[in-house]
């Protein structure tokens, strides 16, 4: 068996090949898999000179590590880790002015993938999340992410409060969302350079991670139920910077056959 980590999922391995930020040292499809996306996933992989091989329901369940797989599972290096830094650097380097989203150790991998493919949707420039007691970037993040993982730089810091502070330092506006604070989400001015927070369902931000923002703000909530999944949370806050700073996310590239990456 090939080292490295399992990215299981047709988009995830699509993404993985396509982006070539990172090493794929094997390829597993389902035995007969050879037309449509794993077709297309095969034409990729020979262009990378990434071994195929087939396999069959159990054995990609194994490799995997789940059997939500959709018939293909790649081995790769580990995702790279950016800095804080390297995050901020990235909108200098587009002219653009900052914007970051942070999670405050959020456990759950789909809501942690799904943040990622909203971030980098929304054109943010990078995604924090805490050392301890988050989901790690492999598996369920990779294939929740559905790819977006390949190209949003994510830091992971032992200390957020820490983090929070050097942006600060740096000229970033830190907002956090609390469903208690008294201020909208519309009413933050998030066309300046800025830290989205974002904390679990239901614990929300810890203490001294609210402390530590600069602004909180509430996301309204008109119906019976009293909070949003943190992924749909990322939905409306990131979505809102992009409102308020023109109404587009940076340029975007189509694809044939759907799907676009950004410039």
């Amino acid at each position: 068996m090939k080292s490295g980590v399992p990215i299981p999922g047709r988009r995830a391995v699509t993404e993985a090949l396509r982006a070539g930020r990172r090493k794929v040292t094997g390829l597993w499809v389902a035995s007969g898999g050879r037309g449509g996306p794993l077709g297309e996933i095969r034409a990729l992989a020979a262009k990378r000179g990434v071994e195929v091989r087939e396999a069959d329901r159990d054995e990609l369940d194994r490799l995997a590590g789940t059997d939500r797989h959709q018939g293909v599972v790649a081995m790769a290096e580990p995702a790279r880790e950016a800095s804080v830094e390297e995050l901020m650097a990235r909108a200098s380097a587009g002219g653009e002015p900052v914007f970051i989203v942070a999670l405050d150790e959020v456990k759950d991998p789909q809501n942690v993938g799904a943040v990622i493919r909203t971030a980098e949707s929304a054109g943010a420039h990078g995604l924090v999340i805490t050392e301890n007691r988050s989901a790690p970037l492999a598996g369920g993040v990779e294939r929740a992410s559905a790819g977006a993982v390949e190209y949003l730089p994510v830091a992971t810091v032992a200390n957020l409060r820490d983090a929070l502070e050097r942006m600060k330092k740096a000229g970033c506006w830190v907002v956090g969302t609390d469903a208690t604070a008294p201020r909208p989400h519309t009413g933050a001015s998030l066309d300046r350079p800025v830290v989205i927070v974002l904390g679990e369902e239901g614990r929300g931000l810890r203490e001294l991670t609210a402390r530590t923002c600069d602004e909180l703000v509430a996301i309204p909530m008109r119906g019976k139920i009293g909070s949003l999944n943190v992924s749909a949370a990322a939905a409306v806050m990131c979505y809102e910077v992009v409102r308020q700073r023109g109404g587009s996310a940076r340029p975007r590239i189509a694809r044939p056959g759907g799907g676009s990456v950004q410039s």
